[in-house]
């Protein structure tokens, strides 16, 4: 019986020095040699996945990336995407130009470039390194975007972000899905797009039932993925609402969590 493991990244395979620790490496590459096959489920583009999915061996062993929180999903072996969903145009710059009356940075991009009005603006340096993405400087972001974007990511501190969550996504509410990937991330996309809808055709694609699914994750972004997993695993950094529905509790991000609990189940 074939297993499908899927990993959340930021506070869920990386640690808090954003690195894969050696422990969890090995056990995530035995897990695959055992028959086990890797999907990286993440907020972040597909560009953003590839060295990691390459520091896993995910090539070899026909492993699936899951990118934008689920707008779009690439098989490993070929390259090509099993599935994509992304936001018109009309609706995309109906979106950017509502965020223009909020003290918030929109971050979007087209699969290889960020479009923004301040290459130093808050969570885009981080944003463009960390996931390999170039920046173009544009003296408005809603008249650049002639393209359909995947997300829209809405970057703010915390306590901004908070306070206008509720205002920024009900004009949208039916048409857009919004949720907190980070306390400073927002995450604008398709209405119904989630990780568990991408990861239930990526079970289809690969004839995995969703019962065989072992999901890892730490934010409120991952809860539907949980809840589609056979057994679902919150990390012990995790937030609380995505323990409350967890199968297990394992350690942290910086204890090794994900290695823990593959021994424990035997993969």
């Amino acid at each position: 019986m074939k297993k499908l493991i899927s990993l959340d990244i930021d506070g869920t395979l990386y640690n808090s020095q954003q690195q894969i620790t050696p422990a969890t490496r090995a056990a995530l590459l035995r897990a695959q040699e055992k028959g086990a096959v890797l999907v990286l489920a993440s907020g972040r583009p597909t560009a953003g996945l590839v060295p990691i999915a390459q520091k896993l061996d995910m090539w070899r062993h026909h492993g699936m990336l899951l990118a934008y929180n689920g707008g779009v999903v690439n098989d490993c072996m070929t390259g090509e995407a099993i599935y994509s969903c992304t936001i018109p145009v009309p609706l995309s710059k109906k979106l950017l130009r509502h965020l223009e009356k909020f003290p918030v940075n929109p971050i979007v991009d087209d699969g290889t470039t960020i479009y923004t009005t301040d290459p130093e603006g808050f969570q885009v340096p981080y944003e463009s390194k960390s996931n390999h993405l170039d920046v173009i400087q544009v003296e408005n972001i809603c008249d650049a975007v002639d393209f359909s974007p995947v997300k829209i990511l809405i970057a703010a501190p915390e306590d901004v972000l908070q306070a206008n969550k509720s205002a920024i996504s009900q004009p949208f509410a039916e048409e857009m899905s919004f949720v907190l990937s980070s306390p400073v991330y927002l995450e604008a996309t398709p209405f119904g797009v989630n990780k568990a809808d991408a990861l239930r055709k990526t079970c289809e694609a690969l004839g995995v039932s969703t019962a065989d699914i072992v999901a890892f994750g730490d934010a409120q972004n991952d809860i539907p993925m949980l809840e589609l997993a056979g057994y679902g695993v919150a990390m012990g950094n995790a937030c609380e609402a995505l323990k409350e529905i967890a199968d297990e509790i394992t350690s942290t991000n910086d204890e090794d969590g994900i290695a823990h609990t593959l021994e424990k189940l035997g993969l």
